[in-house]
């Protein structure tokens, strides 16, 4: 938060036990405080991707899990990556047990495309996991988020 970022106060009412519950959770988590932990619920709240504006640019990942024996999921899911190229930065891939594989894809576009390329993976036989996760990112591609990088080189962001 920024120094010109002034502190509201307000109220909250909730049930006991949701509070109760609420205060173990964030305890778990490492808060002091239950305001640090309601800011944090609420960024996360305004970076999921269907509150922001279609045409909005974003940076984010699209994880993804599938069974890699379904007839041709492999080729499909490369042959979509391939089609999605520009918006795909960079991708992971893990083979978590002899069936299942864990891929991570970092992307980077507008929102609605990320969406598209998100739902066009959900829908396909064989995966059963696929999530964007989002962050702002402004036209000239400056992150807005809390973004932490360990650079051995120097390189450009072009």
């Amino acid at each position: 938060m920024s120094e010109k970022d002034n502190l509201v106060r307000f109220g909250i009412s909730m049930p006991h036990s949701l509070i109760e519950q609420f205060d173990r959770l964030i305890a778990l988590q490492g808060y002091d405080n239950r305001s640090e932990a309601i800011r944090d619920l609420a960024r996360k709240a305004l970076l999921t991707s269907s509150s922001m504006q279609p045409e909005e640019m974003v940076a984010g990942t699209i994880v993804m899990v599938y069974d890699h024996e379904i007839r041709d999921l492999p080729i499909t899911l490369m042959e979509l990556q391939h089609d999605y190229h520009h918006a795909i930065i960079s991708t992971m891939h893990i083979h978590l047990n002899h069936q299942q594989c864990l891929e991570i894809l970092v992307v980077r576009g507008e929102v609605q495309k990320l969406r598209e390329l998100q739902q066009r993976i959900q829908v396909l036989k064989g995966v059963g996991y696929a999530e964007l996760s989002v962050t702002h990112v402004d036209e000239q591609g400056h992150s807005h988020g809390h973004h932490h990088h360990v650079h051995d080189k120097p390189h450009s962001h072009d």
